[in-house]
């Protein structure tokens, strides 16, 4: 499928995951001007931003048009608010798309009607072009519609399509929350540091650009992560001391399975 000004691309929210999407879009060719940005919050700077590109904007949906693709970047809990005057936007061609946590796609057809829908949920390094998304596609979307939607989500990163919905909240509790959790392992990092006599600022540093640069060679390497961890290991040294508590029957694992779970049950709470 295309998209034009007649059918457009129409987004709805423009904070941190809209932006960076629309910047996304415009880098990787979409056609501005058939791009429409609804969002009543938007600052000045954004607007003149929308404007500088050749995208549209409004405060809210116009009379009489129809989207192409309707893409929702808006957070779960103004969902139900936002919906409604959105209907409206929904022909027998449209195809919606959602990367609000939790926000499952009957709650979407209960305001927005039957229509193709896919559900997504990416993750923050989507702002540098670095994210992964999951996502979800139900029977109404054709394959056209599904390539359209691939094309608009990989401007983030990898796109991985999962084979039902109840697996996008698994998806929430590893990648979209996944982010977090790479910040907190810096912050303990860098605290255990500290506390073995190294000034906290140097500790933080340390820990950062460790993360970091292990990042980077996850991401280059064809290595699975259990081969690059092992390539760092030797046998009796100090590697593998530390490894040996954090790989423990009571170490990260568990600690893992648990906060995960902890993550997928919130995650459905949201969609409840």
């Amino acid at each position: 499928m295309s998209i034009s000004s007649a059918a457009p691309l129409v987004l709805i929210g423009a904070g941190n995951m809209g932006g960076a999407m629309l910047s996304g879009w415009l880098k990787s060719g979409v056609d501005a001007s058939a791009i429409l940005v609804i969002d009543p919050s938007l600052s000045d700077a954004r607007k003149s931003e929308i404007e500088v590109v050749g995208a549209k904007h409004a405060a809210a949906a116009p009379e009489g048009l129809t989207a192409g693709i309707l893409f929702l970047a808006v957070k779960p809990q103004l969902m139900a608010t936002v919906l409604p005057p959105l209907k409206a936007l929904v022909g027998s061609g449209t195809v919606v798309v959602s990367v609000a946590a939790g926000t499952t796609l009957a709650f979407l057809q209960s305001h927005l009607g039957e229509a193709g829908m896919v559900r997504a949920m990416p993750n923050t390094p989507a702002m540098i072009g670095r994210g992964v998304t999951g996502a979800y596609a139900n029977p109404k979307v054709s394959e056209a519609q599904r390539a359209a939607v691939h094309d608009l989500l990989k401007v983030s990163g990898p796109v991985e399509w999962v084979a039902s919905e109840a697996d996008i909240d698994a998806v929430t509790a590893v990648s979209g929350s996944g982010p977090a959790y790479v910040f907190y392992l810096v912050e303990c990092m860098a605290e255990a540091g500290r506390k073995l006599g190294l000034p906290a600022d140097l500790a933080m540093r340390l820990a950062r650009e460790t993360v970091a640069g292990a990042g980077e060679l996850l991401h280059r390497s064809q290595d699975e992560a259990s081969r690059l961890r092992q390539n760092v290991t030797s046998p009796g040294g100090t590697t593998a001391a530390a490894l040996a508590v954090l790989m423990a029957e009571d170490g990260m694992q568990p600690l893992f399975d648990t906060a995960l779970s902890a993550a997928r049950k919130r995650a459905q709470e949201l969609g409840s």
